[in-house]
């Protein structure tokens, strides 16, 4: 086995909660999982969107954060050892010559034979849309950010936040009692926020505790070895005006797509994967879909739906594992998990 190539019972596609969720019930009928995502944190859009906004129907809770809903799954998922490949994409599939192992080949070289393959890919594919601005590539990961992880970074930094939807406005109120100062850029004085983060954003414009820069947009970046000194807008008529900033987080969304597995052959409704709703089985033999990509009569596309999607396909999955070994239900208060 070379350093790239790995074997595992279950390869998970996508990492976001309900993929989290399907390591635990995998691990719970004893089977190891390796989850693919493209990007570099787990949680898909709960991290990449609103990491910070609250979230009402999840089970047992009666209010949590995306971000802590994510880090409690991944806590629950730890016991079982999952391996993780974070910043790769899934770009081809290929059936061993038995037909009891599938080959899914990564955008980085990584290599998976697996006996079966759940595609958690909520929405597909996705990664942010990055302003065209020279040479930004060069400061990504250092002083330009697409996602933030941890607030406490920008302590003290003078920090450019781009954009006029939910996450530039509630990152530019989060980070306004933790960075040196905060500018928001946008080509309009309006902002597609929620209208009372909107209205709180506006507010802190007029306490002078943050800068609304608007109608502009970004036009581009002065510094050098990844380090950031200031950002460069420019009005609608073309007039520039620098910001000096150790930071940069553009928000402007996020492309979706398939990808790669649009190509499968599997059977595909308006972008969805079709399922068989009571096993989650897609069209192509050990191979599943659950979570948002995955449709089928009357389907909620709720993240509760997903996560019993999850126990659905692990169940079905089994007997395809451990083949002529009979499954004996039991419920986790009787089996118990293994210790981390």
């Amino acid at each position: 086995m070379t350093e790239h190539l790995h074997r595992t019972e279950v390869a998970i596609v996508g990492a976001g909660p309900v993929g989290l969720f399907a390591v635990f019930e995998f691990g719970m009928l004893g089977m190891s999982a390796h989850v693919v995502d493209t990007l570099e944190l787990p949680g898909g859009q709960c991290t990449a969107l609103y990491p910070e906004k609250p979230i009402y129907d999840i089970p047992g809770f009666p209010e949590i954060a995306a971000a802590e809903l994510v880090e409690r799954l991944r806590a629950q998922a730890k016991p079982f050892n999952p391996v993780y490949h974070f910043g790769q994409q899934v770009v081809g599939l290929k059936r061993s010559d038995d037909g009891r192992t599938w080959r899914l080949e990564t955008s980085t070289g990584t290599q998976i034979d697996a006996r079966v393959v759940v595609i958690a890919a909520g929405a597909g594919a996705f990664g942010p849309n990055r302003p065209p601005l020279p040479g930004i590539e060069s400061f990504e990961g250092k002083s330009v950010h697409y996602m933030v992880q941890r607030p406490q970074d920008f302590a003290g930094k003078r920090v450019v936040v781009a954009g006029g939807g939910d996450s530039a406005v509630d990152w530019a109120l989060t980070l306004v009692d933790i960075a040196s100062r905060v500018s928001v850029v946008h080509r309009r004085a309006k902002f597609r926020a929620a209208p009372d983060s909107a209205g709180r954003l506006q507010a802190l414009a007029r306490e002078g505790r943050i800068d609304l820069v608007v109608p502009f947009q970004l036009a581009g970046l002065e510094g050098s070895d990844g380090r950031l000194e200031a950002v460069v807008v420019a009005d609608l008529d073309g007039n520039t005006h620098r910001i000096e900033a150790d930071a940069l987080l553009p928000f402007y969304g996020l492309s979706m797509s398939l990808g790669p597995i649009a190509e499968w052959g599997l059977n595909l409704d308006r972008h969805h994967i079709a399922v068989d709703p009571q096993s989650c089985r897609t069209n192509i033999d050990r191979v599943f879909a659950i979570g948002d990509v995955a449709t089928y009569p009357g389907k909620l596309k709720l993240i509760l739906t997903g996560f019993a999607e999850a126990a659905a396909a692990a169940h079905a999955a089994y007997a395809l594992v451990f083949e002529g070994k009979a499954l004996h239900f039991e419920y986790s208060t009787t089996r118990g998990i293994p210790s981390v």
